[in-house]
């Protein structure tokens, strides 16, 4: 999940594997592959890095797989 701010200035937390395309503009279009988008505050790059600092907290916290001999 990762937060963002509506252009009206709420916030909201948004799953970051339901984002489907991210458009650029004056304002940045989230599209969600349920259909939903929403326009927000952040810039393309810093809704790309808050997806992957979600993914690599969420990774971290997954055991170590070592390699089978």
């Amino acid at each position: 999940m990762i937060a963002v701010t509506r252009l009206d200035g709420s916030a909201v937390v948004v799953n970051a594997d339901l984002i489907e395309r991210i458009e650029p503009a004056p304002d940045t279009l989230l599209a969600l592959t349920t259909g939903v988008t929403m326009r927000v505050r952040e810039s393309a790059p810093e809704i790309i890095a808050r997806i992957v600092a979600f993914r690599r907290q969420v990774s971290a916290m997954l055991p170590a797989v070592g390699v089978a001999e």
